[in-house]
C-alpha cells in the first residue's frame, strides 16, 4: 500500500487538508437545522419516486410531512428528520394519533440511516404503541395499511442491528398485515426482505421459495409500473444472494415491464443493476453496454454519474486508457454539479477511490495512464467536497468513509500522521453509530500505518480488531453497501493476510503463532462465505491431539514477499518456517505444476513437483519421521489447491508413497469422528451415456457395478439418475456414503460449480437440497460423499473452493473428488480398491484412498504419470 510521492504532492495535500479542516468546522459551527433554514441549503428538490420509500408514500397534507418525504428521497436524512419530527409533534398536538404513528415511522427510518438507533427505536417504539391503541380508529387513512409500514421500518431497524430472527419475525407479521390491508405492493416488499434475512440465517431454501412465490406474483401482476420495480427489487437481491443467473433473467423481465408502461425514469436504473449483475458474473463487456445504455435513457443526473462511475473503473479494470481518457473530464464536470445527498457523498467517494487505483497503477507499472489533471491533488480536493457535504447533511455514515478514504489518500502520500489523524476520526464515526461494515476498514488502515511507523504492538492490535469486526459481520458482507465499490480479494482477503505476515516474524511467539493460525483458519471460512454468498457454516476449535495422534496439519500461506507455513504436530507447539520469494515466482512455479500434471507433459513435473516439495515439507521431514504422523492434513491456499499434495516429489519417492493425504478448509469446519462400525450401505449413481455437450463415461457402468458387488446399497443409472428419485431413496434408506460418478465443474464462483445428473444440472447452493431430505426425517449425516468424475474449472486459480463448498454444502463429513477429469477406466479401477480397502472396517478413509492411489500407481498402464492417480483429493473428515 505504500507509494512513493513527489514533494509536490505531499505539499498539495498539505494545503488541502488544513483547508477541509478550516471548513468543516465552518460548516458544523454555522449548519442551521431548522426548517426554514432547509431551503437556503437545498432549493431543488427532486418529486417523491418509486424508490426505498414507494410503500410509504401516503398522501399527507401536512407540509412538513411532505418536505421529510422528498428531502429522504434526495438523500437528506438529517434535514428530512427535522421535518419528520415536526410533523410528529404537530400531530401530536392536535391529537391526531394515527398519523402521529405514521410520521414516527418515517422519522425511525431516518434516524436508521443517520446511525442514531436510540432514537430510531424509540421511534418505532412509539409509533407501535400508538398504533395498537388505534387499530380501529378509521378517521384518517388505514391503520391496518400504517401498522404494516411500522412492522416494516421496525423489521429494518431489528436487521440492521443483528437481530435477524427478530427482524424475520417483523417481516412477517408485516407481510401478513398488507395482505389484510389488501395492499400487493406492501406484501411483495416485506416478502423480498424476508428473503434476506432468511438467506442471512443460512436458511437457503426458505429464501428461494419466498422469492420464488414473489416471482409469481409479480408475473400476474396487471400494473406494470409496480411489476417493474418489484422485479427490479427482486433481480437486486438475487445479485446479492450470488443468484447471477436468475437476477438477470428477473431484471430482463423489469426492463420489458418498464419498457411497456412507457416509464422512462425506471429503465434507466433497470439498466444500471443489469450492468451491475453482468459485473459480478464476470461479463465486462455486458457490463459496460448495459451502462452505456443507462446513461443514454438517464433522467436523473446521480443515476446517469453512478451508471458512469461503474463504466470508469471496469475501464480502468481493464487498463482501456484512451476510453478512460473520454469518460474523466465528463464525469469531472458533471459530479460538481450535484445537490448534497447521500448518493453524491457516496458518488464522490466512488469516484475518488477510481482515480486512487489510476494513480497506483501508474507509479506500479509507469504506464500511460491519464493523468486527470493532477490526480493526486484532483482527488484530495474531490473527497473535501464529499466531507464538506456529508458534514452538511450531518451524515455520519458519509462522514466516515470521506474521512477514511482522504485518510487512505493520505496515506498514499506517506503523510503517516495525517492519515492516521483522519484515520482514527473515521473509526470513531463509525464505531459511533455501530457501521461494522465500514470499521473494519478504518481498523485495517490503522494496523497499516502503526506497522508502518514501527509501533508493531498497535498495528497487531488495530489488525486484531479488524479482523474480530469481520468475524462479528460475515452473514452481512455479501451485502455491503454496492454503492461504494466492494470487493472480497481487494478489501476483505488483505486483511487476513496482511496480519499473518505481522505475526509471522522471525522471533515469534507460542501465542503469535496460535493467533496465526486461528487467523489462518478465518480467512477460509471468509472465502467459503464469500464463495456462498451467506454465513452458512458454523466452526468451532479443534484440537488435532484429540483427534488423531498420527496425524500433522500444514497450513502454507502465501504472502506478498514469501511462502509461509505453520505445522501443528501432536503433543507439540506449533512451529513455523519461510521461504522468501515474491508471490508471482510461487504462482508461476505452481500453475507450470498444475499445466504438466494436467497435460502429461513429459517428465517436466518431477522438478517442479520438488521444488514445491522443498518449500513445504522438506523444513520438517525429521520432524515428521520422529512424531511417527502417518498422515498429513493440509489447510492449503490459493493456487496450492489446485496442486494434488500426493504428487508432490522427494527426488526418490512420492508423498503419498510416505504418507497418507487429506485436505480441509479447516479444522474448525470438521466433524471429526470416525467412520461408523456399522454395514456401509452406498447409494451410488452415474451417466454412462453423452449428456448436453458432455461426453459418454462407458466405464462408470463398470465402476458402478463394482460397488455394488462390495457393498450393498442402491443403484440409479442414466434416465434412473435423477434429483427426485435420489431424494426418495434418500428419504426411505439411510446410506452413509452417496457416490456419484458424473460430469461436473468445480469453480470459484457457485452459480458456476455443479454436478450432471440425466435432467439437470444441480449447482453447489441447491445440492444440499438433493442430500437434506435425510435431515427431515432424521436419518444419519452421510459418511462419506464420492464425486469420481467431476473436474475444476480451468483457468481458474480459485475452483478448488468449489469442491470443499460442495462438500460443506451437502453436509457429508468426508468428500472424495477430482481435482481433474482422468479416463474412467482408470477411475474404475481405483474406485474399486478404494471400496476394497474401505469395506475392511480398520483403515481410515484417508489411508483406504491411499493404498487405491497406490494400486494405481504401480500398475504399468498408469504408471509413467501422476495425471492417472494424483487429482483424487479426500476434502474433510480423514478419519
Amino acid at each position: 500500500m505504500v507509494k512513493k510521492r513527489s514533494g509536490w504532492g505531499r505539499r498539495i495535500l498539505t494545503l488541502l487538508r488544513n483547508v477541509v479542516l478550516g471548513l468543516l468546522v465552518t460548516l458544523w459551527i454555522g449548519l442551521n437545522p431548522s426548517t426554514a433554514g432547509l431551503k437556503r441549503f437545498f432549493p431543488h428538490l427532486p418529486s417523491l419516486s418509486l424508490g426505498e420509500l414507494a410503500v410509504l408514500a401516503i398522501t399527507d397534507g401536512t407540509h412538513f410531512a411532505q418536505q421529510g418525504r422528498e428531502l429522504y428521497q434526495a438523500g437528506q436524512f438529517a434535514a428530512a428528520a427535522t421535518a419528520w419530527d415536526a410533523s410528529a409533534q404537530a400531530y401530536q398536538e392536535r391529537g391526531d394519533e394515527l398519523n402521529q404513528a405514521k410520521i414516527l415511522s418515517y422519522l425511525a427510518l431516518a434516524y436508521q440511516k443517520l446511525g442514531q438507533w436510540t432514537q430510531a427505536n424509540d421511534a418505532i417504539a412509539k409509533s407501535l404503541k400508538l398504533l395498537q391503541s388505534n387499530l380501529t380508529q378509521s378517521n384518517s387513512g388505514n391503520p391496518l395499511l400504517i401498522l404494516a409500514h411500522a412492522l416494516n421500518t421496525q423489521g429494518s431497524l431489528q436487521f440492521a442491528q443483528g437481530q435477524l430472527e427478530t427482524a424475520l419475525g417483523s417481516w412477517q407479521q408485516a407481510a401478513a398485515t398488507y395482505a389484510q390491508a389488501d395492499d400487493q405492493a406492501g406484501q411483495i416488499g416485506s416478502l423480498i426482505n424476508q428473503a434476506q434475512v432468511q438467506q442471512a440465517l443460512g436458511f437457503y431454501l426458505r429464501a428461494r421459495q419466498t422469492l420464488a412465490g414473489v416471482e409469481q406474483s409479480l408475473e400476474s401482476q396487471s400494473d406494470l409500473q409496480l411489476k417493474s420495480t418489484g422485479l427490479l427489487s427482486l433481480g437486486n437481491v438475487l445479485r446479492l444472494l450470488g443468484e447471477g443467473d436468475e437476477s438477470r433473467r428477473v431484471l430482463q423481465a423489469s426492463l420489458t415491464a418498464a419498457q411497456q408502461s412507457k416509464s422512462p425514469s425506471d429503465l434507466s436504473a433497470i439498466l444500471l443493476s443489469l450492468g451491475n449483475t453482468a459485473r459480478a458474473q464476470q461479463d465486462s463487456e455486458a457490463a459496460l453496454s448495459f451502462y452505456q445504455q443507462a446513461i443514454a435513457q438517464s433522467t436523473s443526473k446521480i443515476t446517469q454519474i453512478q451508471s458512469q462511475l461503474n463504466q470508469l473503473s471496469l475501464l480502468v479494470a481493464a487498463e482501456r486508457w484512451s476510453e478512460v481518457q473520454t469518460l474523466l473530464p465528463q464525469i469531472q464536470s458533471e459530479i460538481t454539479n450535484l445537490p448534497p445527498s447521500r448518493p453524491t457523498v457516496y458518488a464522490q467517494i466512488n469516484f475518488a477511490q477510481t482515480l486512487m487505483k489510476m494513480d497506483r497503477k501508474r507509479a506500479e507499472e509507469q504506464a500511460e495512464i491519464p493523468q486527470s489533471s493532477a490526480n493526486l491533488q484532483s482527488t484530495a480536493q474531490l473527497l473535501a467536497t464529499a466531507t464538506q457535504q456529508a458534514k452538511l447533511l450531518q451524515d455520519q455514515r458519509s462522514l466516515s468513509l470521506a474521512l477514511g478514504t482522504l485518510g487512505e489518500v493520505y496515506e498514499d502520500a506517506q503523510q503517516w500522521s495525517d492519515a492516521q489523524d483522519l484515520t482514527q476520526q473515521a473509526l470513531a464515526l463509525s464505531q459511533g453509530i455501530n457501521a461494522s461494515d465500514i470499521s473494519y476498514r478504518w481498523q485495517w488502515q490503522l494496523g497499516r500505518l502503526l506497522n508502518v511507523q514501527k509501533d508493531e504492538p498497535g498495528a497487531v492490535a488495530a489488525y486484531g480488531e479488524a479482523v474480530n469486526t469481520l468475524q462479528s459481520l460475515r452473514s452481512d458482507l455479501v451485502a455491503v453497501n454496492s454503492e461504494v465499490q466492494f470487493s472480497f480479494r481487494e478489501t476483505v482477503e488483505p486483511v487476513y493476510r496482511e496480519f499473518v505476515s505481522l505475526l509471522l516474524q522471525d522471533k515469534t511467539s507460542p501465542e503469535r503463532l496460535e493467533k496465526a493460525r486461528k487467523v489462518i483458519e478465518s480467512l477460509q471460512l471468509a472465502q467459503l462465505d464469500n464463495f456462498f454468498r451467506s454465513a452458512c457454516l458454523n466452526a468451532s476449535p479443534v484440537e488435532i491431539d484429540k483427534v488423531d495422534q498420527q496425524a500433522a496439519v500444514i497450513y502454507p500461506i502465501i504472502l506478498p514477499d514469501r511462502l509461509e507455513v505453520i505445522l501443528s504436530l501432536p503433543q507439540q507447539p506449533l512451529r513455523h518456517y519461510a521461504t522468501f520469494l515474491p508471490q508471482e515466482q510461487v504462482e508461476s512455479t505452481l500453475s507450470n505444476l498444475y499445466i504438466n500434471l494436467t497435460q502429461r507433459l513429459g517428465q517436466g513435473y518431477f522438478q517442479l513437483s520438488q521444488t514445491v516439495y522443498d518449500w513445504l515439507i522438506r523444513p520438517v521431514e525429521t520432524d515428521l519421521v520422529a512424531s511417527d504422523v502417518k498422515t498429513l492434513v493440509f489447510v492449503l491456499d490459493g493456487a496450492l489447491r489446485n496442486i494434488p499434495m500426493a504428487a508432490l516429489y522427494d527426488g526418490e519417492q512420492f508423498l503419498l508413497e510416505k504418507y497418507a493425504v487429506a485436505l480441509t478448509p479447516g479444522l474448525e469446519l470438521l466433524d471429526p469422528k470416525p467412520l461408523a462400525q456399522r454395514p456401509l450401505k452406498v447409494l451410488t449413481a452415474g451417466l454412462s451415456a453423452a449428456r448436453e455437450e458432455f461426453p459418454a463415461l462407458p466405464n462408470v457402468e463398470l465402476e458402478l457395478n463394482e460397488i455394488e458387488s462390495l457393498l450393498p446399497g442402491e443403484l440409479f443409472l442414466n434416465q434412473e439418475f435423477t434429483q427426485t428419485n435420489i431424494q426418495n431413496a434418500l428419504t426411505q434408506v439411510s446410506f452413509p456414503v452417496v457416490h456419484l460418478a458424473t460430469h461436473g465443474q468445480f469453480s470459484s464462483n457457485a452459480e458456476d460449480t455443479f454436478i450432471l445428473t440425466w435432467d439437470a444440472r444441480i449447482n453447489v447452493k441447491d445440492f444440499n437440497n438433493l442430500l437434506q431430505t435425510r435431515d427431515l426425517h432424521g436419518s444419519e449425516p452421510i459418511e462419506l460423499l464420492v464425486l469420481s468424475a467431476c473436474e475444476t474449472a480451468k483457468g481458474d486459480n480459485r475452483a478448488t473452493l468449489g469442491i470443499a463448498g460442495v462438500a460443506l454444502r451437502a453436509g457429508a463429513r468426508s468428500t472424495l473428488a477430482t481435482l481433474w477429469s482422468v479416463s474412467d477406466e482408470a477411475t474404475a479401477g481405483l474406485m474399486g480398491q478404494f471400496y476394497q480397502e474401505l469395506a475392511r472396517g480398520s483403515l481410515t478413509k484417508a489411508e483406504a484412498l491411499r493404498r487405491a492411489q497406490l494400486s494405481v500407481l504401480q500398475d504399468p498402464t498408469y504408471r509413467q504419470h501422476p495425471y492417472y492417480w494424483a487429482p483424487f483429493v479426500l476434502v474433510g473428515n480423514w478419519l
